[in-house]
């Protein structure tokens, strides 16, 4: 089958088998891996290299006939030392060729065909430049096949360069690949931007003796299918490939003009592929703005009849709306804010309104006082018009948090002093997820007995938030019996006056369009931050208590809903991966 005729027929399982990928790290900035068109990537290198992507012509001159013009040209040039002889690398045998090759190709390793192969160095601090003098490359600028020079641009002084840095002088068409991973064997061709260039000692790079093949040798690198045979070298937690390796790397050599052939129509299927992607990305953004739009327009509603109405029009489309984890977590997350706007169930005029509810507090902490059970906390400031996010329904109120709880505190410095293999449980911020505590490694400290430590032990009942880090304003209610549990310096500890109302209040906390909201707006610092003004201060929409119930019990099962939507959403990704690594096996 025609290559073109394969990514034609498959078309949609190309563009539609996706993955969720880590968000972490430079060039993260896209959520989805489009893995179907990634391997259909892959696999046109690897046609292309197996010489099974363009038909062989008979009349062209063989590989044989070039690769022994390179060898007598290379013996040429060593005898006339215009280069060095290097060390001799041992001959393959058959049990060392990767896999079958076209009758006029020629298996031969990199270093028959290129000039002296080796990596670079790094000079001395001294040397280096910001601004002026031989661009000198590090690995973190081979990108996407690339040179970038944009990102973190160094450059090396010209004197150092000549005189100290000759073995590894580049040269516009020369090819470099990284030679310390992880990942291994990223793969680009130095552009003209300069005339002369360097590089550290983990790139290596290929300078064919025949300037034409270069772009067939970057090809054939790019396909990475000899890391599969190479031994590697560990050091320092990380792989390596030796020069030596590097230059016994095996090439399958097609005829000259095949080569050419080959990378045209390589070049033609990856502007294909290219313009494959912009489209589904394209429609994955169009998809996630649609799936915005509409559930804004719930949030939004005037009335129940209005909200009804915007319902309907999403729910007519349910099952093409939310196809993707985003939109599934968008969903999730309008939920939360329906329930805490009072939206998501109907009101019910004979409930109890709220204020009845608060004024029992408000009665039963002026008690507590009173009778030194819990301190007097600092006068809370009224609420004004436009802290309040939206308005509520009747027999609703805003509330600040600190008037519903006894205490709000964190953990204290110094305590890793007192960390210990077993004890009371430590509780820091990364055992803080989105909606619960989780230990994935449980920390424990062992606590002298009068400490002023015991002020933050936790109970059943409580509301963790995060107060600093990268995921600052994660809330948990603790849900699990922890016989002896105490938070560190970086989690608040709020303990409500009734915590019957941690699980609703943990909606307002937990929606991203709600109280997280409004505390991450108060963050402070360079590094995100809050301090136990803001959870005091921050202000909650306060549902009558029959009310809460009701809306506590839709939540939970329409959270179930996502949850399941999401179960068959991976379920569907998983056949579709597997359906394009079966197409692409079958096409090898």
């Amino acid at each position: 089958m025609a290559v073109e005729s394969l990514i034609t027929q498959h078309i949609d399982t190309w563009t539609s088998a996706v993955k969720t990928k880590s968000t972490t790290g430079r060039g993260s900035r896209k959520k989805l891996d489009l893995y179907g068109i990634k391997k259909l990537r892959e696999l046109i290198l690897e046609l292309a290299v197996r010489g099974k992507l363009v038909p062989q012509d008979p009349n062209d001159e063989p590989a044989s006939v070039l690769l022994e013009r390179i060898v007598a040209e290379k013996a040429q040039l060593i005898k006339e030392k215009k280069i060095k002889k290097q060390k001799e690398l041992p001959a393959f045998c058959e049990e060392d060729i990767l896999y079958r090759i076209p009758s006029n190709w020629s298996w031969c390793r990199l270093d028959d065909v290129c000039f002296g192969i080796t990596s670079g160095s790094t000079p001395p601090k001294s040397n280096f430049n910001e601004t002026t003098g031989v661009p000198y490359l590090k690995v973190y600028n081979i990108q996407e096949q690339k040179i970038d020079f944009e990102y973190k641009p160094q450059f090396v002084d010209c004197e150092y360069h000549l005189t100290k840095l000759q073995r590894s002088i580049l040269y516009p068409g020369d090819v470099v690949m990284n030679i310390v991973g992880p990942p291994l064997g990223k793969v680009a061709i130095i552009p003209d931007d300069y005339p002369e260039w360097n590089c550290n000692q983990a790139i290596t790079f290929f300078r064919p003796i025949e300037s034409c093949l270069n772009q067939y040798i970057y090809m054939y690198l790019r396909a990475g299918l000899f890391l599969k045979e190479i031994e590697l070298i560990g050091t320092a937690g990380q792989d390596n490939i030796s020069v030596t390796k590097s230059r016994s790397i095996l090439l399958p050599l097609p005829p000259l003009k095949e080569q050419h052939r080959i990378v045209d129509k390589v070049d033609e299927l990856m502007t294909l592929c290219d313009q494959l992607e912009q489209q589904t990305e394209a429609s994955i953004e169009a998809h996630q703005l649609l799936v915005s739009t509409l559930l804004n327009t719930l949030t939004h509603s005037a009335d129940a009849d209005e909200l009804m109405e915007n319902w309907a029009r999403i729910s007519d489309h349910f099952d093409t709306l939310f196809t993707t984890e985003e939109s599934i977590d968008q969903l999730k997350q309008t939920i939360l804010q329906l329930a805490v706007m009072g939206k998501l169930i109907p009101q019910d005029p004979n409930d109890e309104p709220a204020s009845v509810l608060l004024e029992h507090i408000a009665e039963e902490k002026a008690q507590l006082i009173k009778e030194k059970k819990i301190k007097k906390q600092k006068a809370l400031p009224p609420i004004a018009d436009d802290e309040k996010p939206f308005e509520l329904p009747k027999g609703w109120e805003w509330i600040r948090l600190g008037a519903l709880t006894s205490l709000v505190t964190s953990g204290s410095r110094g305590w890793n002093k007192y960390y210990s293999d077993s004890g009371a449980t430590f509780i820091r911020s990364q055992d803080i997820k989105y909606d619960r505590v989780e230990f994935d490694n449980r920390a424990f400290v062992e606590l002298p007995q009068s400490t002023e430590g015991k002020r933050t032990k936790v109970d059943l009942g409580d509301i963790l938030v995060t107060i600093t880090g990268a995921n600052v304003g994660k809330a948990a209610v603790v849900e699990q019996e922890l016989p002896e549990a105490y938070v560190s310096q970086h989690v608040s500890l709020i303990k409500l006056m009734d915590q019957r109302l941690s699980p609703y209040i943990h909606l307002w906390l937990t929606g991203s369009h709600g109280g997280r909201l409004h505390l991450l707006s108060q963050s402070y610092g360079d590094k995100p931050g809050l301090n136990l003004q803001n959870i005091n201060e921050l202000v909650v929409p306060v549902a009558p208590e029959e009310h809460q119930l009701l809306v506590l019990t839709k939540v939970d099962q329409l959270m179930e809903l996502c949850e399941r939507l999401k179960q068959r959403l991976c379920d569907s990704q998983q056949t579709q991966l597997k359906l394009t690594d079966a197409i692409v096996e079958q096409a090898l």
